[in-house]
């Protein structure tokens, strides 16, 4: 679930968890004043796994100039088939 930042005019700043379709908080839970959902700076995000590359959303050209300049995903390292 992702983690929603809210202000509150008496207790400050706060963090709550919450699903995509849950409505924003309108009041605090610790004091029942109004709230305002602030913009989170939470863009870290990572791709792991072996089915995500860096090249996969390049342009054609780019990997048309990639594979003649001999370095495609095997010569990427300078490492040949047996890893030496």
């Amino acid at each position: 679930m992702p983690t929603y930042e809210y202000m509150c005019e008496k207790c400050g700043q706060f963090e709550e968890f919450q699903r995509m379709s849950d409505e924003p908080l309108s009041h605090c839970p610790k004091c029942g004043s109004p709230v305002r959902r602030l913009i989170s700076k939470n863009v870290g995000i990572l791709f792991k796994g072996s089915g995500f590359y860096v090249t996969d959303h390049r342009s054609e050209d780019y990997k048309q100039k990639a594979r003649s300049d001999g370095k495609g995903a095997s010569g990427a390292n300078g490492l040949d088939a047996t890893g030496s």
